[in-house]
């Protein structure tokens, strides 16, 4: 199994039996060291993340939502792995040679054009609907889509297909051809 793809950029095959591996490596390490299993995820860790700068303003209002008293507010080893996915793909993209600073995507600018202000209020509300999702399936796709079909749930196939279903459906939407 070769480290490349064709185009220079790592093989999708390595990247996912590493993530495979990670998988198998964090229930057995939480297994172990906090003597229950847990499953990727990272929704809960931006949620998470929200309630600690919300703590600095107005620490009340987080000790009394309900939501913070079920997910605790805290850093845990779910909350370094969303750091690790940042500085692993910058690591990645530094060693294929592939990183670089653009304010609009190529395609992005081809369909809506280069405006940064209209990409920036895109990335934000997309941002605000995959959160919003993400909380009301209860989980994203990394927590339902890689350790629900781990575990062979039937939630995790469920979730898989709708977050699949209406990628494809919005992408459509979004960059359809334009009629000439």
């Amino acid at each position: 199994m070769s480290p490349e793809s064709s185009d220079g950029g790592w093989s999708p095959y390595l990247a996912g039996a590493l993530v495979g591996v990670l998988a198998i490596v964090s229930v057995f390490a939480t297994t172990t060291l906090l003597g229950k299993g847990s499953y990727l995820g990272a929704s809960t860790t931006f949620v998470r993340a929200a309630g600690l700068l919300q703590q600095t303003v107005a620490p009340e209002h987080v000790a009394a939502n309900e939501y913070f008293k079920k997910e605790k507010v805290m850093v845990d080893w779910q909350f370094m792995i969303i750091i690790g996915i940042f500085v692993g793909a910058l690591a990645a993209s530094q060693t294929d040679k592939s990183f670089k600073l653009e304010s609009v995507p190529p395609e992005w600018e081809k369909r809506f054009g280069p405006s940064v202000g209209k990409r920036a209020i895109g990335a934000f509300l997309g941002g605000i609907v995959a959160m919003v999702g993400a909380r009301m399936a209860d989980g994203c796709p990394s927590g339902h889509g890689l350790s629900g079909l781990m575990q062979l749930s039937v939630s995790g196939f469920v979730a898989l297909g709708m977050f699949f279903s209406v990628g494809i459906l919005v992408a459509g939407l979004v960059y359809r051809r334009r009629r000439s």
